[in-house]
């Protein structure tokens, strides 16, 4: 690991220009997260708003009773694999994250070259509790670059940039849905952590390269027909669906907001781009 957040990339690879690692605890386990887990009981940690059981004095990360952002910061050196330099060399393979609270979205995707501009500049994933005040349930938003606050100048930019970067070192693309399986929020059931970091490893480490993939329809997308340690028919969104005729109903809902949200950008973008949105 280089670092937890707030990432460059340079001429020379990646470089982490944040520092310090800082991590939600709410409901954390040391089964689906237990690198992160460990520094709860590691000194030097520092943690806010977690609370201690009155009676065994240990400490209750399920208790949200101050709030579901509660929070740990510790030092890098308690992930395993992690670099004390912050820098690494270019990357082979990147990864966003996004999490669909329509249940849509196929849970690893891999994108091309275009997808992977067009999504980036979209930034599309939700809101959830725990980490902005007053939201209580999934919002769908879209944040260009993944971080439109953060970013002063036109997202064209980093665009362009990112691809240059792409297309040079031959990176590949991937997008991980962490959102909802089987139905929206409310319906479905959050992805599990272990099948997405099996995902994650297995893109990491070439498996998904061998794989043949299927082609969704609205999105447009390539989706891994298989993966380790992964049921079938998670990659497969629409049968997750007890009604198929719903998903279909979502799906070109969230297409339209994509479009809708690309106009804001599309005059400005190439039309190789423009055209590797979802299908209306």
């Amino acid at each position: 690991m280089i670092g937890d957040d707030e990432h460059g990339w340079s001429d020379n690879g990646i470089f982490n220009f944040e520092g310090g690692c800082y991590a939600k605890m709410i409901k954390l386990s040391p089964d689906n997260e237990p690198e992160i887990h460990s520094t709860t009981v590691r000194f030097g940690t520092v943690l806010e708003n977690v609370t201690l059981n009155s009676g065994s004095r240990y400490l209750d990360l399920d208790d949200h009773s101050l709030t579901e952002n509660t929070r740990g910061a510790y030092h890098v050196s308690a992930i395993p694999n992690a670099s004390m330099e912050g820098i690494g060399g270019h990357p082979e393979n990147i990864i966003f994250l996004t999490c669909d609270a329509f249940g849509v979205l196929p849970p690893v995707s891999h994108l091309t070259a275009e997808q992977a501009l067009y999504h980036f500049i979209s930034g599309y994933t939700a809101k959830v509790a725990g980490t902005e005040r007053s939201i209580t349930e999934p919002l769908p938003v879209f944040s260009a670059c993944y971080g439109a606050p953060f970013m002063p100048l036109h997202p064209r930019r980093y665009d362009e940039l990112l691809g240059h970067r792409i297309n040079k070192h031959k990176v590949k693309v991937w997008l991980i849905n962490t959102g909802w399986s089987g139905g929206p929020y409310g319906t479905g059931e959050r992805i599990a952590i272990p099948y997405t970091r099996a995902m994650v490893n297995a893109g990491l480490d070439g498996t998904l390269n061998e794989i043949a993939t299927w082609h969704n329809p609205i999105f447009g997308l390539e989706v891994p027909q298989s993966c380790p340690n992964v049921p079938d028919a998670i990659l497969r969104p629409r049968d997750t669906w007890c009604d198929t005729a719903a998903y279909d109903a979502q799906a070109r809902k969230l297409a339209k907001m994509f479009h809708d949200n690309f106009k804001e950008f599309a005059a400005e973008m190439p039309e190789n781009i423009r055209a590797a949105g979802p299908t209306i």
